[in-house]
């Protein structure tokens, strides 16, 4: 190895280390904030100049409810995953069973038994293909689900940095300066979450895009096999009710 590549490996290295120290970057799960401001400081405060203080807290409470929500259905997203996968590999016995019916159908030269045994087989790959479809859209639904738990921590975290900096902004104002505090971080810290928050928001707007083409792909899928098959099947759709709208 050269000078320069070893130098140019050696750099790619410290720059890997210098990322991981630093958390990452902004692609990577959001972390705790690193700082905040004591409740303490600002308790003998009247409540009539904690307007801002108490808003921000409440939006705080709700960001870490829907984190909560988001995380949950995520983890259901999981079982979704599970069942849809069963069912196509039904679909796909199903498929293998009615070529061999159909072969034995030919070998007869009943007419009317292959005739039977074609549409059977057909029906059968109509099925498997709606099957495939519906495993498919799970999927990107989960992907979607991700993002949305995603956006979800993000703007958890951008609310609580909001609280803080109401807290420090109360407490400057009050000429309240506990040791060690350095109040221009709590703007910082608040903007550089709300960064992220809408990075993450803008992504589950795709994400949700790719989720409902995936669904039509399905539906679509479903009705022709549906057809072929002389009944409509009432398959769980998570999306159902957000199409709706």
């Amino acid at each position: 190895m050269s000078l320069l590549s070893r130098i140019a490996a050696v750099g790619g290295l410290a720059l890997v280390v210098s990322l991981a120290a630093c958390g990452g970057s902004q692609d990577g799960p959001p972390g705790p904030l690193t700082m905040h401001f004591d409740d303490m400081y600002i308790a003998a405060i009247p409540l009539d100049q904690k307007q801002a203080v108490v808003q921000s807290q409440n939006d705080w409470n709700l960001a870490r409810m829907e984190n909560a929500k988001a995380e949950a259905d995520f983890n259901e997203s999981t079982t979704q995953l599970s069942v849809v996968h069963n069912d196509q590999k039904a679909t796909k016995l199903a498929v293998d069973s009615a070529l061999s019916n159909k072969k034995a159908a030919d070998a007869s030269a009943d007419t009317n038994r292959v005739s039977q045994a074609t549409k059977d087989l057909h029906t059968a790959e109509d099925l498997a293909k709606a099957a495939d479809e519906r495993v498919k859209y799970i999927d990107v639904y989960r992907d979607y689900l991700r993002l949305v738990q995603r956006y979800a921590q993000e703007n958890m975290y951008w609310r609580e940095a909001q609280y803080e900096l109401a807290k420090s902004k109360l407490g400057r104002s009050n000429n309240i300066a506990p040791k060690g505090v350095e109040f221009d971080t709590f703007p910082k810290q608040e903007a550089d979450r709300g960064r992220r928050t809408g990075s993450a928001k803008s992504r589950v707007e795709s994400g949700r895009e790719r989720a409902q083409g995936a669904r039509e792909n399905w539906r679509r899928a479903q009705e022709t096999a549906d057809r072929e098959n002389g009944h409509n099947t009432n398959f769980p759709d998570p999306m159902a009710k957000s199409a709706s709208r």
